[in-house]
């Protein structure tokens, strides 16, 4: 099944190569998640990298001094056709996914879709949108893996 055109999302590696298996696909559903939410995406690169990478860039741009899985920035302008980045720890992801018993395969989509949602306007910041948000997560992921 395809989802669309897969020109529009790229990954990209820092310091780290996690085992990402058709990759095409992958793609092809994160701009099915951005239709599916009616958001129109021009560009969105995903960056997997390590703790110290992403604790880096959490500290410069957010000054939040702590380890984290995810970070997401809109680079486009509010009502825009979204351009963004998600930069990824993938350090955090395979420790959480111990943590919460999953696998790393499956903590990891719940990454990428976790950022990708963010883009879509999705927030965690409250313990309702945390709920909403991962109530969308499990929703996107039961989509992906059947």
């Amino acid at each position: 099944m395809s989802y669309g055109s897969s020109s529009k999302v790229n990954f990209f590696f820092d310091e780290v190569a996690p085992t990402i298996r058709d990759r095409k696909f992958l793609k092809q559903f994160i701009i099915y998640i951005f239709r599916t939410e009616k958001r129109k995406i021009q560009s969105i690169n995903y960056v997997f990298s390590s703790d110290r990478a992403v604790h880096k860039i959490n500290k410069e741009y957010l000054n939040h001094d702590t380890l984290t899985d995810v970070i997401t920035f809109e680079l486009s302008k509010k009502g825009q056709t979204i351009i963004g980045e998600v930069y990824i720890s993938v350090d955090r992801v395979r420790e959480n996914a111990v943590i919460h018993r999953s696998s790393f395969k499956k903590e990891l989509h719940r990454v990428i879709f976790h950022g990708t949602l963010h883009l879509c306007g999705f927030r965690d910041k409250t313990i309702f949108e945390v709920k909403k948000m991962r109530a969308k997560e499990n929703y996107y992921l039961k989509r992906y893996f059947g």
